[in-house]
Formats: structure tokens, C-alpha cells, sequence
């Protein structure tokens, strides 16, 4: 159904339908669409459910696979939403200082909730069983340092930020290396800022000799998060059309996929090390991927085919956590159980996988008809 009228003033009146929406397309293959996919591809052999299903996994080390968007799209989105959150603070008269104190709290509560959803809630007596390093720190930190830098600094600085980092962290890499390898080493074994990881943090890491999560990373990382601010921004304050909008982010797209290609040729796209073409590559898919939502759902107005995503967009970090403290296969079974066993082998792991994403969404759709949203 189109309702241009409706989207624009909700996008007018500081939230962007197709900012939740997004977030809930990233989060929808997290919380079991990616199983969907890999059991139709095992269940049917079928070539397109096969090469989907290769997508959704991630390369060993360098290289670039659809699965590797998902944790940087969610960042970028942190980021867009920035100047809609932090900036109408700002514009309602609280002082920089004020929203500091907020920004550096709200990221350390995602660094502790990472170190909670890797470890649960058990106390160890030994440190070295504690993992640190987590998707919801590096967000945490990534959103924390960029908004600081959104806080102090115009367009044309964080800009300036957003290529200093990255090329100071192409330079950190291709000029250093770990003890007794060659500078510019990109192997695990001999980059550097593996090498700091495992030599100052505390813990175990996720790969034993590296974290994908790590320290050195949250530099470039902090790139994804300002790239998404810029975005925002101009969202939000440019005096273009929203037509003309779509079009610039989907332009700025295509030349962020050419410069993380070329880039690849001496910094390979890489996710565990966040590497600088990475950042380029996924803020290019990312940039296509908000352009094409805002476009059909702010411009165009047509919102309810999202609907389903913005549910899951809406508590996206409740839904991500919550594996931790809710048994979603155990619920499903107690309730489909009697569908799987109608449906029988072998399909009966397709149709598993199906109810576990809709028991999640049902629950999350209760959440949001109560208006109850988990804020960090």
C-alpha cells in the first residue's frame, strides 16, 4: 500500500521506517534465515540453494562472502541513526558534555553485555576462561569513539577522521608485523595487530591466536561507524530531494565497492582484520542497501511489505542477546513438534528452521505491540 504522506512526516519527525527495516533485514539471517537456507541447500541439492547457502558462511581468512555484510551493515546503521538520536539532543539544547557521559556509558554497557553474552553469568576463578573481545563490544567502542567524534567535530572533520583512519590503519599493517615475519605480513599468524591482541589482552581469543573482535580492529571499525554518521547526516540536514537522497547514497555506494576493490589489490578484503577495503566494500553494499530501502519505503511510501523486519529491527539487541537466557529450540519443539513430525524427514529440518525464525519474530511482535524496546 503506498502512503508517500505518512513516510515522510515520520521521517520529517526524526526516525527513518527504513532505518528499522534494514536493521531488521540484517537481524532477520541472524536469528535463523541463515539455517533456512543452509537446510534447503542440504535438503534439495538444488544449485541455487547450494550457492546461497555458501554466502552464508564466512570466508577463512581473506575474501568477501554475503554473511560478512551482516555485523558491519548493523554498525553502519548505528552509525545513520546518529545524527537522529545524538543530534536532535543536540538541537534540543543538551551540551556536549552532557550527551559524552551518555555515549561513553551506552558503549560500555554494550562492551559488558558482550562479555556477558560470551561468558553467561558463571564466575570463573580463572581469567584465561573469559573471552572479552565480542560482536556487541566492538560495536560498543566502534559507536562510542565515532560519536565522540560526531560530538566534537563537523562534516568536514569526520570526514577527515573517517580517511585518516583508514588509511592509518593500511599503513599501521603494511609497515609492521609480528616478531620474526616480514613487514606487512596479513597471514593470523604474522599481522601485527594480531599480535597486540594476543599479547595485551586479557582472556582467551576467539581463534586462540586471534580475535575478529580484537582491540587493534575497533580502529577501522570506528571508519564503518562514521561512514553510516556522513550518511545520516545528510539524510537528516541535506537540502536535496529525498529522490536525489536515494540516488547520492546509491552513487556513493558503487564508488565505495570500486575503491574497497582496488584497495583489495594491496589490503585484501578482509573481515577478521576489519581491513580498510573491507570497510569500503561493506559501507558500499550498505549504502545500496539503505539507498534501495529508503527509496521504495521513505520516498515511494510503500511500508507494509517491511513491516515483518521492522518488528525485529525495533528490538534488534534484545533478540541478539536473548539466545542467552531463552531456550528458542527447546520453545519451538514444545510447540511444532507435532508439525515436524507430520512434515517427516527429510524436510522436517527446513520446517524446524522456519518455525524457530517465526517463534522469535511472534514474540518480539508482542514486545512491540506493548512498546516494549530494550534501549542501551
Amino acid at each position: 500500500m503506498k502512503n508517500t504522506e505518512t513516510a515522510a512526516l515520520e521521517a520529517h519527525a526524526g526516525r527513518l521506517y527504513s532505518l528499522d527495516a534494514l536493521r531488521g533485514f540484517d537481524m532477520f539471517w541472524i536469528i535463523g534465515a541463515e539455517e533456512i537456507i543452509h537446510s534447503l541447500a542440504k535438503v534439495t541439492g538444488f544449485p541455487l540453494w547450494v550457492t546461497m547457502a555458501e554466502q552464508l558462511t564466512h570466508p577463512a581468512w581473506n575474501g568477501f562472502h554475503f554473511y560478512d555484510l551482516i555485523f558491519p551493515l548493523f554498525l553502519f546503521l548505528a552509525g545513520v541513526a546518529t545524527p537522529y538520536s545524538v543530534g536532535r539532543e543536540l538541537e534540543n539544547g543538551i551540551s556536549r558534555n552532557k550527551l559524552l557521559i551518555k555515549v561513553i556509558k551506552r558503549g560500555l554497557i554494550l562492551v559488558l553485555l558482550g562479555v556477558v553474552y560470551n561468558n553467561g553469568l558463571i564466575i570463573r576463578e580463572n581469567i584465561d576462561a573469559y573471552r572479552f573481545c565480542s560482536v556487541l563490544g566492538r560495536i560498543g567502542l566502534a559507536y562510542m569513539f565515532a560519536n565522540i567524534i560526531y560530538l566534537y567535530s563537523k562534516r568536514t572533520g569526520q570526514t577527515i577522521w573517517f580517511c585518516s583512519l583508514l588509511i592509518g590503519y593500511w599503513l599501521l599493517l603494511k609497515f609492521t608485523s609480528a616478531p620474526g615475519y616480514a613487514p606487512g605480513d596479513l597471514t593470523m599468524e604474522g599481522n601485527f595487530a594480531s599480535y597486540i591482541d594476543r599479547t595485551i589482552l586479557p582472556g582467551t581469543l576467539y581463534l586462540k591466536i586471534h580475535d575478529p573482535e580484537g582491540l587493534v580492529s575497533v580502529i577501522p571499525s570506528i571508519g564503518t561507524a562514521l561512514l553510516g554518521i556522513l550518511t545520516g547526516n545528510m539524510l537528516k540536514n541535506g537540502v536535496e530531494t529525498r529522490h536525489k537522497k536515494a540516488l547520492y547514497m546509491a552513487i556513493a555506494g558503487i564508488f565505495c565497492l570500486i575503491i574497497g576493490q582496488i584497495w583489495n589489490l594491496d589490503f585484501p578484503i578482509n573481515k577478521n582484520l576489519w581491513s580498510s577495503s573491507f570497510v569500503m566494500y561493506v559501507g558500499g553494499w550498505s549504502l545500496l542497501l539503505l539507498s534501495f530501502f529508503y527509496y521504495i519505503i521513505d520516498v515511494l511510501g510503500y511500508k507494509s511489505w517491511a513491516f515483518f523486519f521492522k518488528v525485529i529491527g525495533m528490538n534488534s539487541i534484545l533478540i541478539y542477546i536473548s539466545g542467552q537466557f531463552i531456550d528458542w529450540e527447546y520453545t519451538n519443539n514444545g510447540f511444532f513438534q507435532w508439525l515436524f513430525q507430520l512434515t517427516g524427514e527429510p524436510y522436517d529440518a527446513v520446517v524446524k528452521a522456519i518455525c524457530l525464525v517465526l517463534i522469535q519474530w511472534a514474540f518480539l511482535y508482542i514486545l512491540y505491540k506493548k512498546k516494549m524496546f530494550l534501549r542501551v
